[in-house]
């Protein structure tokens, strides 16, 4: 059960007086909790959490990350510690284990369950119910010991684990991953009317491959929609907090496992990270 005087979502709960349900992690406090979802995969949700967790961390705030794509993981790739392994401690006196987070190089503490299987290709065959529980056991036996703020990479769409989260975890606001189409668009505004009706925060839309930027004269091409990140925002209802164009230097840093160096070392994202800390 929690306690409101700690809980992350306190200043937007609607239910104090009816009583509260929502989780607390058992092996330490966080400010704020940041689900980013979107309605379909492949739009770089991933990416987007990756940059945003290493730009808070560049900050100076203090940052998790906690991933929740159960059946997908890709969360530690885009640290560079996919080689690397969780630790597993017993608890004294107790039955119950507890989970020591993998440090990447700027101290983002990450937890995923690659890093908990013995190979990251492993599959999990899974039914939704045990899905939830990997889900929710990986957030409240996580050691995180104190932080701003923990980064939720939710599955895409509207299924178990977002309702799980959205209803048990006290999230101060979800970020919302588009890309420029307005089929992907219908798909997204799914997901904000289910936040809506749980009365979850939306803070706003990253529009992610935008644009590809001309090498030589600098111009933004617009590859799968004439329409601006602007209309796609106010399609969806929500403020715009970035357009992101497709970046192969960024991609080559992935394949390296060297992305977050390279969102520590470049000033691309300021945009981002500004409209975040300003609709937060």
């Amino acid at each position: 059960m929690s306690d409101c005087n700690s809980c992350a979502s306190k200043s937007t709960c609607s239910s104090k007086e009816k009583g509260c349900s929502k989780i607390l992690p058992k092996y330490g406090k966080i400010k704020n909790i940041i689900g980013v979802i979107s309605g379909k995969g492949g739009v770089g949700k991933s990416t987007v959490t990756g940059i945003l967790a290493t730009e808070l961390s560049k900050a100076g705030y203090k940052v998790g990350v906690l991933d929740g794509d159960i059946t997908g993981p890709s969360m530690p790739r885009f640290f560079g510690i996919n080689e690397k392994r969780a630790e597993i401690h017993a608890v004294e006196n107790s039955e119950e284990v507890k989970f020591i987070p993998v440090q990447t190089y700027e101290g983002i503490k990450v937890i995923s369950l690659n890093l908990l299987t013995e190979k990251e290709e492993e599959p999990v065959i899974w039914r939704g119910p045990v899905i939830t529980g990997v889900l929710t056991q990986m957030y409240t036996d996580t050691v995180w010991e104190e932080l701003d703020y923990l980064l939720i990479d939710m599955p895409p769409g509207t299924g178990d684990i977002a309702l799980t989260i959205m209803q048990s975890i006290p999230v101060t606001g979800m970020v919302v991953v588009s890309t420029p189409q307005d089929m992907v668009s219908m798909i997204v505004k799914k997901v904000i009317i289910m936040a809506e009706k749980l009365g979850v925060k939306i803070i706003g839309v990253v529009e992610n491959m935008s644009y590809v930027q001309c090498g030589d004269c600098g111009e933004k091409i617009k590859v799968f929609s004439k329409k601006s990140a602007k209309e796609h925002a106010e399609y969806l209802g929500i403020p715009l907090l970035a357009e992101m164009p497709i970046n192969l230097d960024l991609v080559d840093s992935l394949e390296k496992g060297e992305a977050e160096k390279y969102v520590m070392e470049n000033n691309g994202y300021n945009e981002l990270i500004t409209n975040f800390k300003n609709f937060m």
